[in-house]
C-alpha cells in the first residue's frame, strides 16, 4: 500500500501539469493556423528588387494578384504539437523568375523603373499585344497604389504582378465573342449535354432541373429532356426511361430553361426532346412549351428548312429538336418494318455491328442486357433504340405526320433516318436539312468506312453523338473522333468530372465561352473535284508549341494546410500535354518539387501539332504520393487556337471546372 502511494506521489506532478501542457500546445497550433490565414503585416521579401526611394509595399487589391504578394514571408515555422510529431509549413515568397527580371532590364535599359512606352514595346515584341493594352495595364496598377506620390512607372515588382495576374494577363484571347456568327448552325461545334436532367449516375439518381441550370450557366447550348407519361398517362415527366431514376415535372425543367437560357450566352438554346408520349400528351406538352417560351420560341414558316439559320439570327431564341415518338409509333409501323428487305438489315449489321443492331430488350435500359440470338436480333436496331430514344430508332419520316399537329409545328430541327443502310442515312437532300444521332460506337464504326461521308454530311446537316449505354456512372468518351468528322453536337454527361469533360470545357472556353465554336475551314471546304477533308489521312506538322513552366502559387489560400499532407507541405508536379487528334496526343511530366507550397520548376516543353485547330492544351497539377495515389491540385484545359504567346498567368480550376480564386501557374508560350 505504501509503495502504491509513493508511486502515485511521483506521478502526481506530471499528471497535474499534463492538461496545461496539452492546452498550451493546442493554443499554439491554433494561433499559428490563425496567423497563416490572417497575416497582420505585408511581405517585404521582394524589396531588393525595388529602387531605394520607391514604396516597398505596393498593392493592387481589385485585380487578382499572385497570392505571395498578400502573405508574410514566413507563415509558419517548425513547431512541436503535443510532443508527438513535427509539422513544417515553411513558405518563402518567390520573387520574379530570372527570365522576367532579364526582360524587365532589357526593356528598361537597366533602369529601375519601366515607363509606358517601354511596356508598350515589351507587349508588342514579346506578348503580341496591341498598343491599347499598355495604357489599360498602367491604369489598373497605378490607380491601386497605396502611395499618394507614385510615379507613372512600373517597378520590377509591379511588372511581375502584372504578368502573374490572370485578369490583366490571361493565357487565351479576351473573354468575348470574336468569331463570325452569321453562318448556318451546321458550321459550328455546339456545347451539348446528354441526359441533362440527371444529378448522378444513369441508373438510379434523381432527376432535377438543377443540373440543367448549372449547365446553362456554364454556356451549354443543347439541353436534352426525355419526356414520358406518368403512371396514369395523364401528366408528363422527365426521367431516364426504364431505370430507377426519380422523375421531375417537365414544366419545372421548361421554366428553368427559360430563366437561365441566356445567362451565359445570348446565342440560341436547342432543346432535344426524346419523346415517348401519346398524341394527346404531345398536344399537352406543346401547349406547355408555347406558354412557357412565348415569343422566344423559334418556329420556322416552312416545315422543313433548306438551310439552318445562323446563331446570330437566332439570338435569344429557343429551338425544339425531336423525332417521332418510338413507343407509340412502333405498333403502327411494325408491319412495314417486318416487310423490310433482309438485304437492308444485313447491310446495317455489316456496317454498324452488334452495338448498333441492338443492345438488348427494353428491360435493359442504358446498361443493356443480353442480346437475343438468331435472326430476330438483326431487327433490333430497327425496332428499339438502345438508349431510350437517343438514336432515331429506325422510324421513318412519314411517321411525323402521325404526331399531334400542335407539337409538329414546334419542331424546328427534324431528326430522322432515311430508309436503307448507312449510305442512305448520310445522304444529303437537296432542299432539306436534318439532324442525325449516333452513339459513340456507331460513330467509330462509321468513321472507319465512311469518314469522308460523315464530313460531307456535317457540312450541311447536324450530327449528334451520344455516350454508349454502358456508361452507367455518367462517364464520357473521347470527343475528338466526333469533332474531326464535323459532328456539331458531341453530347456529354456533365454530372461528374473526368479528363474528357475537362477537354470539352477547354474546347468551349473558345469564342468567349458562348457555346458556339466555329468549325475549322478544312471541315467546311469542298475541293475542285468535289473532295472533302479525309480524317483518315496522315497530316503534316503545321506548328510546334514551345513552352516553359516557371512556378505556381495560391494553393495555401485555396486549400487547407493539411489537405495534401498532415505533416508537411505538398510535393507538386505538373502534367502538360495535348488532347487532340491521335497523331497530336502527347504528355510531359515535370520533376517533383518536394515540400513547397510555392514550387518553382523552370522546365520547358514542346509539342508538334498537325491539327492545332482542334487541339487542347492539357495542364494538371498533382501532389506526389509514394503510394501512387497522387492528390489533385488543379487543372486547366485551354484551346490551342486561342492560346496567347508570351509570359502568361494560367489560372487553375477544380475537378468540376470552377476556377480557383488564387491558384495559378506562370508559363510562357511560343509557336514555331
Amino acid at each position: 500500500g505504501s509503495r502504491a502511494a509513493q508511486s502515485r506521489g511521483k506521478d502526481a506532478p506530471f499528471l497535474s501539469s499534463f492538461p496545461s501542457f496539452f492546452y498550451i500546445s493546442l493554443y499554439l497550433s491554433l494561433y499559428i493556423e490563425f496567423q497563416s490565414r490572417y497575416p497582420k503585416r505585408p511581405s517585404q521579401r521582394n524589396t531588393k528588387y525595388l529602387p531605394p526611394n520607391s514604396p516597398a509595399q505596393l498593392r493592387i487589391s481589385s485585380v487578382s494578384l499572385p497570392p505571395s504578394l498578400h502573405r508574410p514571408a514566413e507563415i509558419m515555422g517548425n513547431y512541436r504539437m503535443c510532443g508527438c510529431f513535427v509539422r513544417k509549413f515553411s513558405v518563402i515568397e518567390s520573387g520574379p523568375p530570372p527570365d522576367i527580371a532579364d526582360a524587365f532590364r532589357k526593356y528598361t535599359g537597366g533602369a529601375p523603373v519601366m515607363f509606358p512606352d517601354q511596356l508598350r514595346l515589351f507587349l508588342a515584341e514579346h506578348q503580341g499585344a496591341d498598343d491599347g493594352t499598355a495604357g489599360k495595364i498602367f491604369a489598373a496598377i497605378l490607380q491601386k497604389r497605396h502611395h499618394l506620390f507614385s510615379r507613372h512607372s512600373l517597378t520590377l515588382d509591379d511588372f511581375y504582378r502584372y504578368l502573374f495576374s490572370p485578369d490583366l494577363n490571361p493565357p487565351t484571347i479576351a473573354d468575348q465573342v470574336y468569331q463570325d456568327m452569321t453562318k448556318p448552325l451546321s458550321h459550328y461545334f455546339i456545347y451539348t449535354g446528354h441526359n441533362s436532367y440527371l444529378t448522378g449516375n444513369q441508373l438510379n439518381s434523381d432527376c432535377s432541373d438543377i443540373p440543367i441550370i448549372k449547365a446553362l450557366k456554364r454556356g451549354v447550348r443543347v439541353i436534352e429532356l426525355d419526356i414520358w407519361p406518368n403512371s396514369d398517362k395523364d401528366e408528363i415527366h422527365v426521367l431516364h426511361g426504364r431505370t430507377l431514376t426519380t422523375p421531375v415535372e417537365v414544366l419545372t425543367c421548361l421554366r428553368s430553361i427559360k430563366e437561365y437560357a441566356f445567362v451565359a450566352s445570348p446565342y440560341p438554346v436547342i432543346i432535344t426532346l426524346e419523346d415517348h408520349l401519346t398524341t394527346q400528351l404531345q398536344a399537352k406538352v406543346a401547349q406547355m412549351i408555347k406558354d412557357t417560351f412565348g415569343e422566344m420560341l423559334y418556329c420556322p414558316d416552312a416545315e422543313c428548312l433548306e438551310e439552318f439559320p445562323s446563331p446570330e439570327d437566332l439570338k435569344y431564341r429557343i429551338i425544339i429538336s425531336t423525332k417521332p415518338p418510338t413507343e407509340y409509333l412502333m405498333g403502327k409501323s411494325s408491319t412495314r418494318k417486318r416487310s423490310k428487305s433482309q438485304k437492308d438489315k444485313d447491310s446495317d449489321d455489316e456496317i454498324w455491328g452488334r452495338e448498333a443492331a441492338g443492345a438488348g430488350s427494353s428491360k435493359g435500359g442504358e446498361g443493356g442486357s443480353k442480346q437475343s440470338s438468331g435472326k430476330g436480333s438483326k431487327s433490333d436496331w430497327s425496332s428499339f433504340d438502345k438508349d431510350e430514344g437517343d438514336g432515331e430508332g429506325g422510324i421513318q419520316e412519314e411517321d411525323e405526320e402521325k404526331t399531334a399537329p400542335q407539337y409538329r409545328h414546334l419542331i424546328a430541327i427534324h431528326a430522322g433516318k432515311l430508309k436503307g443502310g448507312i449510305d442512305n442515312m448520310l445522304s444529303i437532300e437537296e432542299n432539306k436539312v436534318r439532324r442525325l444521332s449516333m452513339s459513340e460506337q456507331e460513330l467509330e464504326a462509321a468513321a472507319k468506312t465512311h469518314g469522308t461521308a460523315l464530313v460531307r454530311f456535317t457540312q450541311k446537316n447536324l450530327l449528334r453523338v451520344y455516350p454508349k449505354g454502358t456508361r452507367l456512372t455518367s462517364s464520357n468518351y473521347n470527343p475528338f473522333i466526333g469533332w474531326m468528322h464535323g459532328a456539331q453536337m458531341v453530347a456529354f454527361n456533365m454530372q461528374g468530372y473526368d479528363k474528357h469533360l475537362w477537354t470539352m470545357q477547354g474546347m468551349f472556353r473558345a469564342n468567349g465561352g458562348c457555346g458556339y465554336v466555329k468549325k475549322p475551314d478544312f471541315l467546311l471546304e469542298v475541293g475542285p473535284n468535289n473532295q472533302v477533308f479525309d480524317p483518315s489521312l496522315a497530316q503534316q506538322v503545321k506548328t510546334i508549341l514551345k513552352g516553359k513552366l516557371y512556378l505556381g502559387e495560391g494553393w495555401l489560400l485555396d486549400f487547407r494546410h493539411t489537405h495534401f499532407d498532415l505533416c508537411s507541405p505538398p510535393d507538386f508536379f505538373v502534367k502538360v500535354g495535348i488532347e487532340g487528334v491521335p497523331a497530336d496526343k502527347a504528355k510531359q511530366i515535370t520533376n517533383v518539387i518536394d515540400d513547397d507550397w510555392q514550387p518553382i520548376w523552370n522546365e520547358e516543353f514542346q509539342f508538334e501539332l498537325r491539327v492545332p485547330e482542334l487541339a487542347v492544351l492539357r495542364i494538371e497539377v498533382h501532389d506526389n504520393d509514394l503510394g501512387g495515389n497522387h492528390g489533385f491540385a488543379g487543372q486547366t484545359y485551354l484551346p490551342i487556337s486561342e492560346l496567347r504567346t508570351g509570359i502568361r498567368a494560367v489560372p487553375l480550376h477544380d475537378r468540376r471546372g470552377n476556377k480557383y480564386k488564387h491558384t495559378r501557374l506562370l508559363m510562357e508560350f511560343e509557336f514555331a
